[in-house]
């Protein structure tokens, strides 16, 4: 029998099994995570790229960051349901740093962030548990689950669960046109939950809006594009479901996102033949961030989508795609040269 080059993961350290200090150079470079054990101590563990992390069924509570160095990484859970193995931690925008240097800020709350390029994540729940209502001395409310922005990352069979900016699909740079592929993925929050600047496509993927302790509507988004005005495509949702745990209406589909350090940025989100709950507002389903720059001058548009809550009542309010354009946004078309394999 072949001498193994698993490396296995145990408290206190991972440790390589059955096999010598060069056991890390073998074909096949994979960390185990078990609970008790750090998902970080195992990045931080990796050395170049191509590396593989499978966490074992367990809830781990930290903050991971996967650095641009480790590329072509795959993190994926043991198993094949996401729910068993859990990454959660509960840092908000407001939320104070130990050092005293002030606060986290949107992106440095992500409990998973990565630059890394090709990275794959599967089977794998990450998670923000951080609660307004228990935190009413913070007015930075923005708590995001992962951060991504690295290019050619894959996301498939992922949950992702946060309330207020679950999901950062970003780029590297202002000018980088970050592709991003997620796929059978369940993503949940109240205000702009999926956003950024990324070419970000979502295919087969559920939305949920949660129920949301306000007296005010809309209730929250699910999109928010910061797309960079040079890039053709943004966000792309395709085959997928949108639904609701609040009441009928009480959540839009989008607005755009037009951050100040980046004024020029024209946001562009393409949602086609899925289905709408009744809990977007088929009647004003866009509403503006600012109204200096208004959803109906962006590049918002849906086409063949089914539910209650894609009904065209006011036709000025659903901007549809043209038959003719609809080739111009399928997941082939947003992905140019890479082609990510859905994982069986």
């Amino acid at each position: 029998m072949p001498r193994r080059t698993l490396l296995t993961g145990i408290a206190g350290g991972l440790v390589a099994a059955g096999a010598g200090p060069a056991a890390g150079l073998g074909r096949r470079r994979v960390l185990h995570v078990r609970p008790g054990d750090s998902v970080q101590a195992a990045v931080d563990a990796v050395a170049g790229a191509g590396w593989t992390i499978v966490v074992h069924p367990g809830t781990y509570r930290e903050v991971v960051n996967v650095p641009v160095e480790a590329g072509e990484l795959t993190l994926r859970g043991a198993t094949p349901d996401p729910r068993d193995a859990v990454i959660v931690h509960d840092n908000a925008n407001g939320t104070p740093k130990p050092d005293g240097s002030g606060t986290y800020g949107t992106a440095g709350s992500a409990t998973f962030t990565s630059a890394a390029p090709g990275l794959t994540v599967r089977n794998l729940t990450l998670a923000n548990d951080w609660l307004r209502a228990d935190h009413p001395e913070i007015t930075g409310t923005q708590a995001v689950a992962a951060y991504v922005t690295g290019d050619r990352s894959r996301f498939s069979r992922v949950r992702l669960l946060a309330h207020q900016d679950t999901l950062f699909a970003d780029t590297s740079a202002l000018d980088a046109f970050g592709r991003q592929y997620f796929s059978r993925c369940y993503v949940e929050g109240d205000v702009d939950f999926v956003f950024g600047r990324a070419t970000a496509v979502f295919a087969d993927c559920h939305f949920h809006t949660l129920q949301r302790d306000v007296a005010f509507t809309p209730k929250g988004m699910v999109f928010a594009p910061s797309t960079a005005r040079a890039n053709p495509h943004g966000i792309l949702a395709v085959r997928s479901r949108i639904t609701s745990g609040a009441e009928d209406a009480a959540y839009k589909l989008a607005r755009p996102w037009v951050p100040s350090y980046e004024t020029t940025a024209w946001p562009s989100l393409v949602v086609r033949d899925s289905w709408i709950g009744p809990g977007i507002d088929p009647v004003a389903p866009y509403t503006n961030m600012r109204d200096a720059y208004p959803w109906q001058s962006m590049r918002f548009a849906e086409y063949r989508n089914t539910g209650p809550g894609s009904v065209i009542t006011v036709p000025e309010n659903r901007p549809q795609l043209p038959p003719a354009e609809a080739g111009l946004h399928t997941p082939a078309a947003y992905l140019g040269d890479w082609r990510p394999v859905p994982s069986p």
